[in-house]
């Protein structure tokens, strides 16, 4: 299991990374012009947020992998990382439209990847958790 965990540490940060194209790629100079100033920072600041807590918990899985699996503390973070990440499947699944990506084909490639990342991810923090 630490390797999986190490697997993950190493996708997380590379993802928590890949946060900074977001406004290039999603061309947010363009596409939230028309926005308050206190929404267009609040993308800003919340899409920092968020790839800080992805990095964040891909070091903590890099780092650590041997505690969350073997003690006690470890398993309870584990369980809170797998409902964190069961979570973000079900937004994957049910609150994303299929809009988004039907049909294209890097979208729906992207859309079945994270995919199945996350249930990797949850499935492996909870099996820390019940182990």
């Amino acid at each position: 299991m630490e390797l999986h965990l190490k697997i993950i540490g190493t996708l997380l940060s590379l993802l928590a990374f890949i946060h900074i194209s977001f406004p290039k790629y999603f061309n947010w100079k363009t596409e939230l012009k028309s926005l308050s100033l206190i929404n267009k920072q609040m993308m800003a600041v919340h899409t920092f947020f968020i790839a800080l807590v992805v990095f964040l918990i891909g070091l903590l899985c890099l780092t650590s992998s041997n505690e969350l699996v073997h003690t006690s503390l470890g398993k309870k973070i584990s369980l809170g990382l797998g409902v964190f990440w069961i979570l973000r499947l079900v937004f994957q699944l049910f609150v994303y439209s299929p809009k988004l990506w039907k049909g294209k084909k890097f979208e729906t490639t992207m859309h079945i990847v994270f995919t199945f990342f996350w249930i990797y991810m949850s499935t492996l923090f909870f099996m820390i958790y019940l182990k």
